[in-house]
């Protein structure tokens, strides 16, 4: 059949049923097409196979907790008046990167004041597999955040040259915590880095703080300045595995910030930081755009990725969830339009964190399941990874240079020199410790929006779905895995993860 007269899109209509064809014949694994909009197949059979069930609940003390093994047996026709949770591992979507937190100056300040043990005791919580939750992820940052005990740069003033360029100052806290998570997740952490803001002398007002833009006259110097972190970085044994060109780029904070409109940013990428990367070596760093909220996303994507120029220089687009403070619902479905339109650009979650510390709240549910609700709905709509903000913070949710308090997964009474560990480690851990880095997302729903869930077909070939329950009361439903089956309990106000091998 002579095909080449027909229309591009009539064309892969035509060869597309043969491709999938040959590679369901050959049995591969996982076949995966990364400029494809549809989703890849997979092979599974869950004949045989039991679940293992994983909860935590609110008031019980069920924590990370294995409360039963259930075999599949044939499952019928569903009914409408059972809840159901319908997973289908033949039909793959994303790979999974990772799932981490930021090793920021306050979290390895608070760490160095804690004792010994309680050192040890944290970095196995966060970062060993099997007795911890095996975090893969890390972000940093490059100079100072608001979550540092005060502003500084790698250079002296007015040195355009960076000629003073030193990263003294990270070698007495950040750079010693970053390499013991790195031991302790077993001598590899996939390692980020995000800039707050330019030195005072490249801004428009002179100032770390309250926004202000970078200077037309210093994009080299700055790109310049990316390239001098990772090859310092990684002088110290610490691989860059990318990074994001500027935190929260519309948001002029009073603490470091910087604004770039998206074209600004767009330019800055494809002029200055790409081809200077590319010119030293580093063209393998993994570039992401944006690192802000979903809810200008959209038009900073449409922006940067529809210009040839930058979108060979952008990995992906990192999201924020603080959307939120401007009275909207999270904009997780912005996501998934963006994947759609851009199938080979990468989506990663950047940042989160709950705001606003009160220490009478650490065991505050709410806060858990704000985590639990934005991870399976960002997963669900093409995310391959997420990053919690500060892994570790004090008694009074810092350090932090402007007063700008948060929580974090786990908090360090440097008083009483003890640990704090709130439900939103627990939550977190749900995902990060059964969802591996290679694995793949799987058609997964519930029947009902009583319920939340996600799943993914690990290369191991164990299959996870997470389950979240919001609500203020059990239910009780029916998992489905092609005509497999098994009935289950979730508590009130609960999250499972469901373990197939």
């Amino acid at each position: 059949m002579n095909v080449s007269h027909l229309p591009k899109n009539l064309l892969l209509l035509i060869l597309l049923p043969g491709l999938l064809w040959a590679c369901n014949e050959g049995k591969t694994s996982i076949v995966e097409d990364a400029s494809a909009p549809s989703p890849v197949t997979t092979d599974f059979d869950p004949s045989g196979k039991s679940v293992q069930i994983i909860t935590t609940a609110q008031d019980t003390d069920l924590r990370l907790a294995a409360t039963e093994t259930l075999a599949l047996s044939r499952v019928e026709q569903p009914l409408e008046t059972e809840v159901g949770i319908f997973v289908n591992p033949r039909h793959a979507f994303q790979t999974f990167l990772g799932i981490g937190g930021a090793i920021t100056d306050a979290s390895a300040e608070v760490f160095a004041q804690l004792p010994a043990d309680k050192q040890e005791e944290l970095l196995k919580a966060y970062y060993d597999a099997e007795e911890g939750i095996g975090y893969t992820l890390a972000r940093t940052h490059i100079h100072s955040c608001d979550f540092s005990s005060g502003s500084y740069t790698y250079v002296s003033d007015e040195d355009p040259e960076l000629g003073t360029f030193s990263i003294a100052h990270d070698q007495e806290f950040r750079i010693p915590m970053i390499k013991r998570a790195t031991e302790a997740a077993g001598g590899e952490l996939l390692l980020y880095a995000s800039p707050w803001s330019p030195p005072a002398f490249m801004k428009t007002n002179n100032h770390m703080l309250q926004g202000g833009k970078l200077k037309p006259e210093f994009y080299e110097s700055w790109a310049n300045y990316y390239v001098k972190f990772i090859q310092a970085y990684e002088a110290e044994g610490m691989p860059i595995w990318g990074l994001t060109i500027q935190n929260e780029p519309m948001a002029t904070q009073v603490w470091e910030s910087c604004i770039y409109t998206a074209e600004e940013e767009r330019d800055f990428l494809k002029n200055h930081l790409g081809p200077t990367m590319a010119a030293v070596g580093l063209g393998d760093k993994n570039i992401i755009v944006w690192d802000h909220n979903r809810d200008l996303m959209g038009h900073r994507a449409h922006t940067i990725f529809d210009d040839p120029e930058a979108n060979k220089y952008a990995w992906g687009i990192g999201n924020h969830w603080y959307e939120t403070w401007t009275g909207s619902t999270e904009m997780n479905t912005t996501l998934g339009e963006i994947k759609a339109a851009y199938p080979d650009k990468q989506i990663l979650f950047t940042e989160g964190c709950q705001e606003a510390f009160d220490p009478a709240r650490y065991q505050y549910w709410p806060n858990a399941e704000r985590y639990g609700r934005n991870m399976i709905n960002d997963f669900n709509n093409g995310s391959v990874g997420w990053t919690d903000w500060n892994i570790l913070l004090d008694e009074r949710g810092g350090p932090n240079h402007v007063e700008n308090f948060c929580f974090a997964p786990i908090h360090g009474d440097t008083q009483a020199g003890e640990l704090i560990y709130t439900p939103t480690y627990y939550y977190m851990g749900h995902f990060s410790k059964y969802i591996r880095p290679g694995a793949k997302r799987v058609t997964g729903m519930a029947s009902r929006s009583h319920l939340l869930t996600t799943s993914w077909l690990n290369t191991d070939g164990t299959l996870a779905t997470v389950v979240m329950n919001p609500q203020d009361e059990a239910i009780t439903y029916r998992y489905y895995l092609d005509d497999q089956g098994t009935e289950i309990t979730i508590p009130a106000r609960a999250m499972q993860t469901l373990l197939v091998n």
